[in-house]
């Protein structure tokens, strides 16, 4: 049982100012979530000059394109679990110097199979990464602005989108060949991680999880941003009790936790599967709608599809995450994306033209990011208690890179047996599935992570103690 020093603690994090220790908090894991972001996106264009460069067979380059993603389920369930077993802070590093060998591996292979060992290797890195990003913010963040703290490091993505096209632009721009442009693209996922690990190194450990199951309290004290904690409980709100499940079997057999695991690791299979299986193959859906086209005028079309729908649909999902409700934007978005996605398969003439399928893709896109792109990242971050809240995220960004890794794969094979409209028919389908997988899910927006665990480890019968201001 907590003693009263660590129910001072995380009360005093639940009800701290927003401060620059936040901020910094936020930049030391989105730095390496931009990179993850780039890492994972940029094959999409890297492997279609590979394929020119190397001759690849169709099955080659489905292998280049999911390898990483499926290295990414090994990644986000070991390191996940690893960081509840000795400290967020120790995984938040390490992460980042298997990205920099992983990336730097793959823009040196000299072979195919040289390269997918490589790319494993980077996927490793890129999963581990998942879990320890969002917790760390999420243990660090108050109460109020969590869902802001923790999208804000999910919203460097939209860096990680746009970087890579604009990158590939000016190299092919200056004239370089395409095995010079695949290695340089590749190689510089090295640099940002780099920098990760000189901010992660500088950053303490989740002050939580140091006295919630270390029992170090007194050290925790030292880094809890924007308050002082000796009295903090008559300030706020006075944190439920959590007994977590003893280990991870207990976990995994305990039927309320396996319900949770089913909605956030569900839907974000559900999410990935749609959403890599596009991005990735978004050079392909584009030379199906405009063959004629040269490459640098596809990855054009593609840089200016993130720009417009992409990007305002991350920074409005940062700015109204907390306000409309985690859970309930997650609802709004995979509603839409069912619905753009059922459009262009269903209305005649959306994949032969180009201008309206570019503006209901566009809008599916916006929709993705607002909704539930980011909140099957944000949602897993809060549920859980806080031996198992990596375990947790780990569980179901594994299980989510291995839709992504099905989506991608599948994607040639899908659209060369049911046609462009017929595979994104069945994506609408996993939206809709996804909504209603949804809704088994409480809402953690404005709540303490110790009263959301709460609520959903107490049986039916009994009374949720709900916080109180006292």
């Amino acid at each position: 049982m907590p003693d009263a020093r660590t129910n001072d603690l995380v009360t005093a994090l639940d009800e701290a100012r927003l401060s620059r220790f936040h901020l910094r908090a936020v930049l030391a894991s989105g730095m390496g979530f931009f990179t993850d972001a780039y890492d994972l996106f940029v094959i999409g264009i890297a492997s279609t000059l590979i394929t020119r460069d190397w001759n690849l067979s169709s099955g080659r380059l489905a292998i280049l394109n999911s390898t990483m993603l499926a290295a990414a389920c090994v990644g986000a369930f070991v390191f996940g679990r690893y960081a509840d077993k000795v400290g967020r802070k120790r995984v938040y590093w390490l992460v980042a110097a298997i990205m920099i060998a992983g990336a730097l591996g793959s823009a040196l292979s000299q072979s195919y199979w040289m390269l997918i060992g490589f790319r494993f290797l980077l996927g490793v890195g890129v999963g581990g990464d998942y879990p320890v990003s969002a917790v760390m913010v999420s243990e660090y963040a108050n109460r109020r602005d969590r869902g802001k703290l923790v999208g804000m490091v999910f919203g460097t993505q939209a860096l990680g989108l746009i970087i890579g096209p604009l990158l590939a632009l000016a190299l092919l721009g200056s004239g370089a060949g395409d095995d010079v442009v695949w290695r340089v693209l590749l190689g510089l996922g090295a640099l940002p991680a780099a920098a990760v690990i000189y901010l992660r190194c500088r950053m303490p450990e989740s002050p939580r999880y140091q006295a919630q199951v270390q029992g170090r309290a007194d050290k925790a004290v030292a880094v809890v941003p924007g308050a002082a904690v000796p009295g903090a409980v008559a300030a706020g709100v006075a944190p439920a009790v959590v007994e977590p499940p003893a280990g991870l079997r207990a976990f995994l057999a305990n039927r309320r936790w396996l319900v949770m695991l089913a909605g956030t690791a569900g839907c974000w299979f559900l999410l990935d599967y749609a959403y890599y299986g596009n991005t990735i193959s978004t050079p392909q859906i584009l030379s199906l709608i405009t063959p004629d086209a040269s490459t640098m005028t596809k990855i054009a079309l593609q840089l200016a599809i993130f720009v417009v729908a992409a990007v305002p649909g991350y920074v409005l999902a940062i700015a109204r995450l907390d306000r409309i409700g985690h859970r309930r934007l997650q609802i709004v978005g995979f509603a839409m994306m069912a619905a753009c996605f059922l459009v262009i398969a269903i209305v005649p003439g959306m994949t032969t033209t180009v201008a309206p399928f570019l503006v209901v893709y566009g809008i599916s896109y916006f929709f993705t990011e607002f909704g539930p792109n980011m909140t099957t990242f944000v949602l897993p971050s809060e549920i859980y208690p806080v031996r198992m809240r990596a375990t947790g995220h780990g569980i179901s960004a594994s299980v989510g890179k291995l839709g992504a890794f099905i989506g991608v794969f599948l994607f040639p094979v899908l659209q060369s047996s049911l046609g462009l409209r017929g595979t994104l028919l069945l994506t609408g389908g996993v939206a809709v599935a996804g909504l209603a997988l949804t809704l088994v899910l409480p809402e953690p927006a404005g709540r303490s992570l110790d009263d959301i665990a709460a609520s959903v480890a107490a049986p039916a019968s009994q009374p949720v103690p709900l916080p109180v201001e006292v």
